[in-house]
């Protein structure tokens, strides 16, 4: 409301002295006489109540108008003026507001309770009662086309800054242990997310948190359960799954609070809101986008049947494997075993035998042939030493005549008559004594 109401009263007189009514201050009372600040003012010099609210009233007048966005959840019209109670979207947060007629007459289509406006707020401080009211100056419903372009900003601004980058999202276990699941109160992405993990693998376990999933309090719960899970040891990965829903339902789930939570966990996050159609900023920072809550059940869970098949599978391959691999090494084996260094390993020896009496036959027929040579040299150079010899000689029937000396004669003319002499011929020797010495024949 713009109107202040009559006319503040003049300022009172001094405690405890009656003033008449519209009876002016004294000088003792003058505003100099009073504290200038709230800070000063004490029991024995308290401001008059009057000169509070006109305090209170500048300063709130001085504060501009602001555009602010909530949620209509209480609308009374009154004549000419609308009572509207507004709601923050994200917090228990509400405030009163008045709105002329004009006002609301001027807005595209009729508000109702559940609408999402954004309106143009003035405080205003009633001074004759002391009631704060927030008058309205403008007021407009804020459609589907405006939530979208909201979203889609935000959308960019996120992704500029690497949120939804490939890079860092987390790959999800190949078999979790167990699931950490964020979904509403008994809601049946919850049970089509159990029912349909537990058909896939029966062991499957799951700690669910339910919580609010649209409402002013959901990105608070969502959060909150989120971190819990995040921290807990045993969850592998957490599901976070709605059922459809329209956009304003689902805007819980584009709030960038909850979207860098998200990309703050250290436990790989699975999104599973609404259909394939629905788009909330959840589904670009989680790491795995399912289109349905029966869908992030088959994504996070392997098929026990398939995994069997496989493992069928790998068994037969395997077998195959080996059974090729026994084959072939038992042909390698044959094959060497078929060798005759292996078939008659004594043939190797056999053949370094004779090869070791070839040898020695041949060292042995040299050295023999060596012997044998050096024998005939021998008994050559023996004859010939022999041929040369002095018995050689006397065996030709010559004689060697020595004196008793052992002087050998071979003079006549050294031989003495009747000297006694040794003849040594090839038989022996024997004494004889010279007689007269013959002539000696001339030297041809």
């Amino acid at each position: 409301m713009t109107s202040d109401g009559p006319t503040a009263p003049a300022p009172s007189a001094p405690r405890g002295t009656p003033v008449p009514a519209g009876a002016g201050r004294t000088t003792a009372d003058s505003p100099s006489s009073l504290p200038a600040t709230a800070g000063e003012t004490s029991p024995d010099s308290p401001w008059p109540l009057h000169l509070l609210s006109e305090k209170l009233k500048a300063h709130i007048e001085r504060a501009p108008a602001a555009w602010v966005e909530g949620q209509v959840i209480e609308l009374n019209r009154r004549a000419s003026m609308c009572y509207i109670t507004l709601r923050d979207v994200d917090s228990e947060v509400s405030l009163s507001l008045s709105v002329y007629g004009t006002v609301m007459d001027r807005t595209s289509s009729p508000l109702e309770r559940g609408s999402r406006v954004v309106a143009r707020l003035k405080p205003d401080f009633w001074l004759k009662t002391g009631r704060l009211s927030m008058q309205t100056i403008d007021i407009r419903p804020v459609g589907i086309g405006d939530l979208l372009a909201r979203i889609e900003r935000l959308r960019q601004a996120l992704a500029g800054e690497g949120l939804f980058s490939d890079a860092r999202k987390k790959p999800l276990p190949l078999l979790p242990h167990r699931i950490g699941l964020i979904t509403g109160r008994d809601s049946d992405a919850m049970k089509d997310v159990m029912r349909n993990a537990a058909l896939r693998w029966p062991a499957v376990e799951f700690e669910v948190r339910e919580v609010a999933v649209q409402g002013v309090s959901s990105v608070a719960q969502v959060t909150a359960a989120l971190a819990e899970l995040d921290a807990h040891e045993q969850v592998d990965v957490i599901i976070i799954a709605r059922g459809g829903g329209a956009l304003e339902d689902l805007l819980p789930f584009s709030d960038e609070s909850l979207v860098r939570a998200v990309a703050g966990t250290a436990t790989p996050v699975v999104s599973a809101i609404g259909h394939e159609a629905d788009r909330p900023l959840l589904d670009d920072v989680a790491d795995l986008r399912a289109s349905t809550p029966t869908d992030a059940a088959k994504r996070v869970v392997p098929d026990v049947g398939e995994e069997l098949a496989r493992i069928r599978q790998a068994r037969a391959a395997l077998e195959r494997s080996i059974r090729v691999l026994v084959h072939r090494e038992s042909d390698s084996l044959a094959n060497l075993r078929s060798r005759p260094s292996l078939s008659k390993p004594e043939g190797m020896v056999d053949v370094r035998e004779a090869d070791v009496e070839r040898l020695r036959s041949r060292a042995l027929r040299c050295v023999t042939a060596a012997v044998d040579r050096e024998a005939d040299a021998v008994l050559h150079l023996r004859q010939r030493v022999r041929s040369l010899s002095p018995q050689k000689t006397l065996d030709r029937g010559y004689a060697v005549v020595q004196t008793v000396g052992g002087q050998v004669i071979r003079d006549p003319a050294d031989v003495g008559s009747h000297e006694p002499l040794h003849v040594r011929v090839a038989g022996g020797q024997f004494a004889v004594r010279a007689e007269d010495t013959l002539a000696v024949p001339e030297r041809e």
